[in-house]
């Protein structure tokens, strides 16, 4: 995988004492979360702990019942929709409505933000949407339609529609379902390589523990923990938060952390 070309600038985001409430329910708790631009960011945590509603909060499906969501000092739920697009791109876990566009229409759809008045693709749009779906290991599926893909070959599409739009902060919520190990391996390391700020939500604690500068533990809707990796991947807190042993391990090549599950006794 290569990255695409012409990524913007990345920029600092701020979470700021953000709460969500939907149906009467608050499911997120004045959560704060910061990412240095370029950084990738994870967000861990078992089942409805508040991962996506949160996410959604930062790429404005949702908006917030308190706290402010910003970019460089810009608040997100302020800008119109067309400025977001310029500086925001998402990967959500829902697919789009499945109409028969064929790839390289799907993926055209993030150069949308970036046009000029109705006119179509620019060539240079055209190639920046083919170097994407080469990136991502997908230029032989332009001409197919997409409702015709496996899910994994529907994720690499996703990812590139992404990475066109030339985000300066990316959203991804659980951005290796549906791949198989080897595009599991490589999405992270291309998000990071194309250069924006990443925020992901994760259920791989390995690649979180191999990809991500900082991790941010939610469960029932608050941060429990943040931290590097190392200070973050404790025996102890994945015992009380995910309710699993873990057992520490040094990868024999890299020496990067993994960790070996069990369950407890």
């Amino acid at each position: 995988m290569s990255p695409a070309k012409g990524t913007s600038p990345a920029e600092e985001l701020r979470v700021d004492g953000v709460s969500v409430e939907l149906a009467g329910a608050r499911l997120v708790h004045e959560v704060s979360l910061a990412a240095a631009a370029g950084q990738v960011i994870g967000l861990i945590g078992p089942n409805g702990s508040g991962k996506s509603t949160l996410l959604r909060c930062v790429y404005r499906v949702l908006r917030p019942a308190g706290g402010t969501v910003r970019l460089d000092g810009d608040d997100l739920h302020v800008l119109t929709a067309r400025q977001a697009a310029r500086r925001v791109a998402a990967l959500t876990q829902e697919h789009p409505a499945e109409f028969d566009f064929t790839v390289a229409e799907v993926v055209a759809m993030g150069r949308l933000p970036h046009r000029r008045g109705l006119g179509g693709p620019s060539d240079a749009d055209r190639e920046s949407c083919a170097a994407a779906l080469r990136g991502v290991g997908a230029g032989h599926l332009a001409e197919r339609g997409f409702p015709s893909l496996s899910g994994g070959e529907k994720q690499r599409v996703l990812i590139a529609r992404a990475l066109v739009q030339e985000p300066r902060l990316l959203v991804l919520d659980e951005p290796t379902n549906h791949l198989d190990i080897a595009h599991q391996l490589e999405v992270l390391a291309l998000a990071r390589a194309a250069g924006p700020t990443v925020l992901t939500a994760l259920h791989d604690l390995n690649l979180a523990a191999g990809h991500c500068d900082r991790l941010y533990v939610l469960t029932a809707g608050r941060i429990v923990a943040a931290g590097t990796p190392e200070e973050v991947l404790r025996p102890d807190l994945l015992a009380e938060v995910f309710g699993v042993r873990a057992t520490p391990v040094r990868h024999p090549g890299t020496g990067a952390l993994q960790l070996l599950f069990d369950r407890l006794a």
